[in-house]
């Protein structure tokens, strides 16, 4: 039986394909976005890339300047400064929240122990062999695999539209923000004492991390505008 696209799934994939695109730089800060030329490049009719230019929008993926029309966003310090402040606060309650979890239960203290532990080897193997923007992908990884064993379901969704804007930065300045090896000792450091059930100091690493990242990409797009 063949599978025939429905207005779902027609949406999904030009929504995908644009949030992509903008994410990974393809479609460059600035960017006039032409429905007709997006459709014809994405194969799809105009319906479902205005829905999708609409959620686009929502999530700060694109802004409107008036009769011109939508644009990909610009990145700047401020919203990069501004973003990790909100990481950081609701990281924290994620690393507090699952290292008293672990704490109280050695078995979930090893799987969190045995999940995080892979996610860093890969990591640090791609920053080993300069494979910068997968690097990036682990690196949300690693803090998305957080949210989720604080046992605290509204942490992933809330992040997850600061996320897209985040990975954006850390694509566009991977070459200007040499932190590759410090972010991963860093997120080993964050592991070890949510696993040993420090709370508190598993708090102040995630907040130091955060912000000592945040910082580092701030300025560099600084650097990157001169």
């Amino acid at each position: 039986m063949m599978n025939i696209p429905t207005p779902q799934t027609r949406f999904e994939a030009a929504y995908g394909a644009l949030r992509d695109s903008i994410v990974d730089g393809t479609l460059a800060p600035g960017t006039h976005i032409v429905q007709e030329e997006i459709a014809a490049r994405i194969g799809v009719s105009r319906q479902p890339i205005q829905q999708a230019l609409a959620l686009l929008k929502s999530q700060g993926l694109l802004v409107e300047s008036g009769a011109r029309g939508l644009y990909v966003a610009e990145l700047n310090p401020s919203e990069t400064r501004a973003r990790f402040q909100v990481r950081a606060a609701l990281e924290q309650v994620a690393v507090r929240e699952a290292s008293l979890r672990a704490v109280t239960d050695p078995d979930l203290a090893e799987a969190i122990r045995s999940e995080g532990e892979a996610i860093l080897a890969k990591g640090e193997e791609l920053v080993a062999t300069e494979q910068f923007k997968e690097a990036v992908t682990e690196d949300i990884a690693f803090h998305s695999f957080l949210c989720r064993v604080s046992g605290n379901h509204l942490l992933q969704p809330t992040l997850e539209v600061h996320w897209l804007y985040i990975r954006r930065v850390m694509i566009a300045v991977v070459l200007f923000a040499d932190r590759g090896p410090l972010v991963w000792k860093e997120h080993r450091g964050v592991l070890d004492a949510v696993c040993g059930g420090r709370a508190e100091e598993a708090a102040a690493r995630i907040a130091t991390h955060i912000y000592g990242s945040g910082g580092a990409l701030a300025t560099a797009l600084e650097r990157m505008s001169r």
